[in-house]
């Protein structure tokens, strides 16, 4: 039995990690601005009220915890907002790098001290952040913020190495969430998430800072 930290976890891909690591019998520490219905009826620990963009919500979150050892700290708050080059919005690109990079980083230096040698850092990040798979331009905002993401991720998973700490960096897949407006094109968040959860288990000091495909798919930077 492990602990994990799940942020963004009120729904989606979030609420999904906490429902199957708590069937697993995992103890699991959600954390969210607002906690769904569905979220109080699990029966984990729900820590909300925390923005991952303020330091003195965080700050508050690192209290609560305490000496409370982490296993696997899952970033997985984020948003994504349409900006095309024809309709650029400058704020709202800084507000998904607030969340989506900085908002992540944030959270992981301010957890490390609840972290040893052993435990696992996971950024969820997307296949929109790979330039090298990026073939149809477009979502400024949330392409640059993921970019930023994964090379936070690169550079803790060389920074932490030396402490035993590994990182994964990986893509859910396209998800039938509300992010994506349910499309019906992706996967289930089931499905994703059991995809997910095999690459946090097969995560090492081996292949530390690798960007995966929930599939198991190495993907391009």
């Amino acid at each position: 039995m492990a602990t994990y930290l799940v942020t963004g976890a009120n729904r989606g891909i979030g609420y999904e990690y906490c429902r199957q690591l708590q069937l697993r019998g995992d103890v699991v520490i959600a954390v969210c601005r607002s906690a769904s219905e569905e979220l109080k009826q699990l029966g984990v620990q729900v820590q909300e009220g925390i923005d991952i963009t303020s330091d003195a919500s965080v700050a508050d979150l690192v209290t609560r915890l305490g000496d409370t050892r982490i296993d696997v700290l899952i970033n997985n708050a984020g948003i994504i907002k349409r900006v095309t080059l024809e309709e650029l919005d400058f704020d709202s690109i800084r507000e998904q790098f607030e969340v989506n990079a900085l908002g992540t980083l944030r959270v992981t230096h301010a957890l490390l001290p609840n972290l040893y040698a052993g435990s696992k850092i996971v950024l969820m990040t997307s296949r929109m952040g790979s330039i090298g798979d990026n073939t149809s331009g477009s979502s400024y905002g949330y392409r640059m913020s993921k970019v930023a993401l994964s090379m936070a991720g690169k550079s803790l998973s060389h920074d932490l190495k030396s402490r035993g700490i590994a990182v994964a960096i990986l893509h859910p897949g396209l998800v039938q969430t509300r992010m994506t407006n349910f499309t019906a094109s992706g996967i289930t968040p089931e499905d994703s998430v059991k995809g997910l959860l095999q690459r946090i288990d097969e995560l090492t000091l081996e292949n530390t800072g690798t960007f995966w495909h929930a599939n198991g798919e190495v993907l391009p930077w």
